[in-house]
Formats: structure tokens, C-alpha cells, sequence
């Protein structure tokens, strides 16, 4: 039956309507794998020898900071790790146990690249204790152990997207974690190098890393049973209806009217509130680069690129994705008397109150000095006159339906990457950061800082002009939009 299944999911894959831009994506994602793979092993074969020669205990101080490697994972896990899913509604009146529907689903989960990827770190440096004297015995245990609870990370990411209690306590307990440490209040690692440096001393210890992947793999396996019906899982849920006029709003005319279903969209569904958590964390995401804490970011290029970022959170969570955002009804939308030109604008808008906020909520910046935040600034008037406008532009090459009762996939699914998405990142990115370059270092940072805020400057001059040629270009992929939405699979 496990076969079955996979060549259902084959045939699935082969026959959609975006083979040839899955069948490129497959190819990226392996010279990925491929890359980390690599990554993984070099790491697990010369972190020994590297803390070695720097005077640390190699062993304790992996167990010291294992934690975080476990942390990282789950957090990589939430973001990126796509939850395996099959078109169950077919078969469910099919003589086929709930057991081996929800088996092969999970059983699909345990063998994914978030999973398998840490063996090649595990196992050459395993290889390295063993050549260094360290038991058999505890270097297996400690592995099967650190193994385990990446196994459990997976569990705890499959729960999460569908208890958003368990994904903001998981996400609660990270923050304390960090921010103790951060602060130096609490140092958690000295108690987890205790467990870790124990699964290594007392072999069977292990047995407790197992029995949680075992608890939480069962609790999982009863939950997707549990609600594998047509009458419950996947049955609508009703909730009180709740109207809000906005009438303020009004005064817009027709923007009021698409400003409106704005932000009731993102108001009333998990995956747009998402955008806004996550616009909240890029304000914070300049401090990698302002606080001097990563030496690798002190480079005067790196400023501006912070500056695009900290205050562009929403318009590269958001605005990437328009119109998919609107793929539930998007088709009824089309067949209306609707300008794409009022539509766009709304969205523009909405991205520039959005870049604004951002602005202005990241003023604490000033503590590290004003040329810290006119790089903020600077990115701000940029996002506005540039970036805003290829972020639309980008969305019409961008054919993802976006299911908004979920939270998962916030950057986006594997749709929403194309060659024609891609390209349009360069002006997005690099091109700023060209622009603040040329400026710095022929002239000082003022003038780089005077180059970039003038192209943002120019972008908003000309905006019913570039405005003309996305509209024209939304038009001539409308067709293939509205097929892409009704795709299923």
C-alpha cells in the first residue's frame, strides 16, 4: 500500500500544471542538500581539532552548546520543513485503514532531509571520539540520544502547525532561553551539558530521549487519527460571525474599499497575522549588524542592507505575495469591474503605512549613533520608491494559492520561486547596496547614503508610469494566474 501511495504522489508530481518549475526547484534543492551535506560533514570531521587548538575541551564544549544546535534546528524546522500531506478525501471511503493513511504520512516526515542532514555530523564525529580514545559504547548512546531529539523536533513541528498553543509556548521558551543567556541571568547550558555529558557516562540514559520520541510520536499518530474523517479534521470550523465597518475608510473611495479587505484579511487569518510577528522581528534583525556583536557585518555595506530589511519586514513577507494572498477569490474578483490599477495601489499602500511604522518603531537604532539609523531611513525612502514597486511586480510572476487558516510556510512555498521571481530579487537587494557603494567609496558614506535615498526619491516620481507597466503586466498573466489557483496539487 506504501507503494501505492508513492506512485500516486508521483503521477501527482509529473502531471501538474508546474512540472517544469517543480522539476527545477528539485534540482536547486539537491545542489542545496548537497551543499549542506557537505557543510555538515566538514564541520563534524574539524570542530574536534578546531576547539582543540583553541584551547577548549572539544566534547564538553559541544555538549555545552548543544542546546542551541537542538533549538536552531526547531526553529529552522518551523520556518522552512514543509509538513508532507496526502489528498486523503478520495480515499477515505476506500477499504484502506486510517492506520496506513496516517502511517505513511508521518513515515514520510522521518525520512526528510531535516532529519537525515545531522547524520553527517553525528557520524564523522563520532569516528573523530572513537580515534581519540572515547568508549564505544557512550559515543553510540550519546548519538542515538542527540538523534532522538532531533527526531522529537520533528514531531514538535508537525503539532505546531495545527495547535498554536503549543507553537507560541515553544516559541516563549526559546525567547527566556536566549534572553536569560542573552542578559547573563541564567545560563541554561549548565544544565543541559550535565544530560548531554550523561546520555555519553551512563549509556542507558538514552532511553529517555527515546521514550519522549516515542510518547510524542504516538500522541502525534493518535491526533491525525483522531481527526482523519470527512465530518471532523476536515470539515470548516464556524465561529461567530463578527462585522467591522471601518468607515473611516470611506473617504478613499474604491482604495478605502480594497484597504478595507486588507486589513480584515490580515486580522482574521493565521497566516497573514503571521506576517505581522514576523515584521515585529525584522525591526529587531538590525542588531546583528548595528551592535557590532558578528564582525562579519561591520562592513559599510552591510548597513544599508540592514536598513532594507528592518524596515521592509512587511513588504517582503506581504507584498511578495500579491495577489496570492487573494487566491481564494481571486476568480470572483476577476469577473467584477475591478481596475488593477485601484488594486495595486491599495497594496502599495498598504506596504508604505507598513514601512512607515517600521520606521518609526525602530528610533531606538539612534543609541548607536545618527548614521545607524539614516541608514534606516534611507532603507525606508527606498522600500517605498523601489522596492514596493517590484515586490508588486514580482507578484505577478508569483502563482502560489495561499491556504490562510495555516501559519506554516511564512517565506512561502516552492511556487513562489521562479526564474523571473528570482531575477527581480537583484534590484530588490544588490542593487542598493551597489548604489551605497559606488556613493561610500568614491565619495564617504553621506553620499552613498544620498545616491540611495535619491533612487527611492525617483522611484516615487515616476510611480503612475511603472505603475502602467505592472498593470499591463498583471493583464497579460491574469489567465494563468486564475489556472494556477485552481490547482489542487
Amino acid at each position: 500500500m506504501f507503494n501505492h501511495f508513492f506512485t500516486l504522489e508521483w503521477k501527482s508530481f509529473v502531471r501538474s500544471a508546474s512540472f517544469s518549475t517543480n522539476l527545477f526547484l528539485k534540482i536547486v534543492m539537491v545542489l542545496g542538500a548537497l551543499y549542506f551535506i557537505a557543510v555538515f560533514t566538514f564541520l563534524g570531521i574539524g570542530l574536534y581539532y578546531l576547539l582543540e587548538k583553541n584551547n577548549l575541551d572539544p566534547f564538553a564544549t559541544v555538549n555545552r552548546f548543544l542546546l542551541y544546535y537542538v533549538l536552531i534546528d526547531l526553529i529552522i524546522r518551523f520556518f522552512l520543513q514543509k509538513i508532507p500531506v496526502l489528498n486523503i478525501r478520495p480515499l477515505l471511503p476506500l477499504p484502506i485503514s486510517k492506520n496506513t493513511i496516517v502511517g505513511y504520512t508521518l513515515g514520510k516526515t522521518i525520512v526528510s532531509f531535516f532529519n537525515w542532514v545531522h547524520l553527517f555530523f553525528l557520524m564523522p564525529f563520532s569516528f573523530v571520539l572513537l580515534s581519540k580514545g572515547f568508549s564505544t559504547i557512550g559515543v553510540v548512546s550519546w548519538s542515538i540520544g542527540i538523534l532522538a531529539l532531533i527526531l522529537v523536533n520533528n514531531f514538535l513541528n508537525i503539532l505546531s502547525a495545527n495547535k498554536e498553543v503549543l507553537l507560541y509556548g515553544l516559541g516563549f521558551i526559546i525567547l527566556s532561553i536566549s534572553g536569560l543567556q542573552y542578559f547573563q541571568i541564567i545560563d541554561s547550558t549548565l544544565y543541559t551539558t550535565s544530560f548531554f555529558n550523561i546520555l555519553y557516562s551512563s549509556p542507558l540514559s538514552v532511553l529517555l530521549p527515546l521514550l519522549a520520541l516515542v510518547i510524542l510520536s504516538v500522541i502525534t499518530f493518535m491526533f491525525y487519527k483522531r481527526n482523519l474523517s470527512l465530518d471532523a479534521g476536515l470539515s470548516i470550523k464556524q465561529k461567530e460571525a463578527q462585522t467591522e465597518n471601518l468607515t473611516w475608510l470611506n473617504q478613499f473611495g474604491t482604495l478605502g474599499t480594497f484597504l478595507k479587505n486588507d486589513i480584515k484579511l490580515i486580522k482574521r487569518n493565521k497566516r497573514s497575522r503571521s506576517t505581522i510577528f514576523m515584521s515585529v522581528l525584522f525591526i529587531f534583525y538590525g542588531l546583528l549588524f548595528f551592535s557590532g556583536s558578528i564582525e562579519t557585518y561591520e562592513g559599510p555595506l552591510w548597513r544599508i542592507f540592514a536598513g532594507l530589511f528592518v524596515t521592509g519586514g512587511f513588504l517582503f513577507t506581504f507584498g511578495q505575495f500579491v495577489p496570492s494572498w487573494d487566491s481564494a477569490y481571486y476568480p470572483l474578483m476577476m469577473s467584477q469591474n475591478i481596475q488593477y490599477r485601484d488594486y495595486l495601489n491599495s497594496k502599495w499602500w498598504l506596504m508604505v503605512i507598513a514601512t512607515v511604522c517600521s520606521t518609526l518603531l525602530s528610533s531606538f537604532y539612534l543609541y548607536f549613533g545618527w548614521e545607524v539609523y539614516l541608514a534606516i531611513v534611507v532603507g525606508a525612502i527606498y522600500n517605498i520608491g523601489v522596492n514596493a514597486h517590484i515586490v508588486l511586480w514580482a507578484g505577478a510572476y508569483i502563482k502560489t494559492p495561499i491556504d490562510l487558516s495555516k501559519n506554516k510556510n511564512v517565506f512561502g512555498d516552492k511556487q513562489a520561486f521562479n526564474l523571473k521571481s528570482i531575477l527581480l530579487t537583484i534590484p530588490k537587494i544588490l542593487l542598493p547596496m551597489a548604489l551605497y557603494g559606488i556613493g561610500h567609496y568614491l565619495y564617504g558614506p553621506n553620499m552613498g547614503y544620498l545616491i540611495v535615498a535619491l533612487a527611492g526619491v525617483m522611484g516615487y516620481a515616476f510611480k503612475n508610469k511603472v505603475f502602467s507597466i505592472i498593470e499591463n503586466i498583471y493583464k497579460t498573466e491574469k489567465y494563468k494566474t486564475l489556472a494556477a489557483y485552481k490547482q489542487k496539487n
